[in-house]
């Protein structure tokens, strides 16, 4: 008897059969260590011989853990990651998310299990923190990195995409080279993984930019990355970069905008066809609106905080959307959130919702390995444009333009 696997990467999540059936997301996540590769192993197609124990017992892994499912890694740049990876924004926000430093080791369990869980992909950024926290989220990082005791492979496969900030003290390439060894000391790494600007200058100080470009350039160069991206750039400023970094020989892997079922602007869309045409991956962030897309708030409950705010001038207004959201999570037998992150993926983005507990976690988590399917893309993307109001853009993120 032969065992044949075809270039997969195991991913743990709700288990769905296919793109029309799928089962409850309560299933609480175990990792599952099933023979015979560790889930993070790419497994070249292959054929030999296995003990019938062996055999037997995956047989029995898979009745006994019906969340086994096989998804595929996708490509951004040099790099291979999960299709969904985790934003860490919260990690040191007092301000808006509301952290405390006892959060710590729950944080920390929260990373072990999205990464025991297939996911390698991190988001953060230099200015994540606030105060004397500034920083926080790369120092966690680094700290739940090096803690984590599952396998090395597994550790040497994690990628950090962190954010370097346009601070207007940042005037030159060396002091943005000088950035980016600042954060390599606080995550405790030898490379990052993507390098990204994190929002342009154009706008109001265009020769702070191209010192900007050019300080991507120099720390690609000197190997501090291992490839480079931006954030909260429009139409018009990316094939600008595109241009000017290809003409140094840079390949701009990557570019982050806010992109959801209430971010779905013109220059949203104008930005998706461009990442689309020029080989650039689009990551998602606030897929889930700042919360807004988990079904979990109303007009009568709202969030603490600036978000309170926020929501109750856009959330009257989602009604036709999260009616849309809510039958077809029902139909599914998912959740509001992982229908709506399931979105971003099949729009081909890799998207990157916050989380700051377990229970968070487990359920992003279940957006994996199922697919929406073409007529339920398009109710969603109607009743979408249906919504009267939508996600207030960044105010960082540069505009079509002339």
């Amino acid at each position: 008897m032969a065992f044949s696997v075809s270039t997969p990467t195991s991913y743990f999540s709700s288990f769905s059969a296919s793109s029309e059936t799928s089962f409850p997301s309560s299933t609480p996540f175990k990792p599952l260590k099933f023979p015979p590769f560790w889930p993070w192993q790419k497994v070249s197609s292959f054929s030999f011989p296995l003990p019938l124990s062996i055999i037997v017992s995956c047989i029995c892994a898979c009745q006994a853990h019906p969340s086994v499912i096989m998804v595929e890694q996708v490509k951004v740049g040099p790099l291979s990651v999960s299709p969904m990876g985790f934003g860490t924004w919260a990690w040191g926000n007092q301000l808006l998310w509301g952290y405390q430093e006892s959060m710590d080791t729950e944080l920390q369990q929260t990373f072990n299990l999205v990464v025991d869980n297939g996911i390698n992909i991190f988001d953060t950024a230099d200015s994540y923190g606030t105060g004397r926290l500034n920083g926080q989220s790369e120092k966690l990082l680094g700290k739940f990195i090096r803690e984590f005791q599952g396998k090395k492979r597994v550790q040497d496969d994690i990628v950090i995409a962190t954010k370097f900030a346009a601070y207007p003290w940042r005037l030159t390439p060396r002091q943005f080279v000088n950035s980016c060894k600042a954060s390599l000391d606080r995550l405790q790494i030898e490379q990052i993984g993507i390098g990204q600007l994190h929002w342009s200058t154009a706008n109001y100080a265009p020769l702070q930019e191209l010192a900007l470009w050019d300080g991507l350039v120099a720390m690609y160069e000197k190997g501090l990355v291992r490839a480079v991206g931006v954030s909260n750039y429009g139409p018009k400023q990316l094939v600008k970069i595109y241009d000017y970094l290809k003409a140094r020989g840079v390949p701009l892997c990557s570019a982050q905008v806010q992109f959801s079922l209430i971010s779905m602007g013109e220059d949203q869309m104008k930005i998706k066809t461009i990442c689309d045409s020029l080989g650039i991956r689009l990551i998602a962030y606030s897929p889930l609106g700042l919360g807004m897309l988990t079904g979990k708030y109303t007009p009568d409950k709202l969030p603490r905080g600036p978000r309170g705010f926020l929501f109750r001038q856009i959330l009257p207004g989602l009604e036709p959307l999260l009616s849309s959201l809510g039958e077809i999570a029902r139909k599914r037998r998912k959740t509001i959130p992982q229908v709506a992150i399931n979105w971003c993926i099949c729009k081909g983005t890799i998207p990157i919702p916050g989380i700051k507990t377990v229970k968070q976690a487990e359920e992003n988590l279940g957006a994996l390995g199922w697919r929406l399917s073409s007529e339920e893309l398009l109710q969603l993307e109607y009743a979408a444009r249906e919504s009267p109001r939508k996600m207030i853009q960044n105010v960082f993120q540069t505009s079509l333009g002339p």
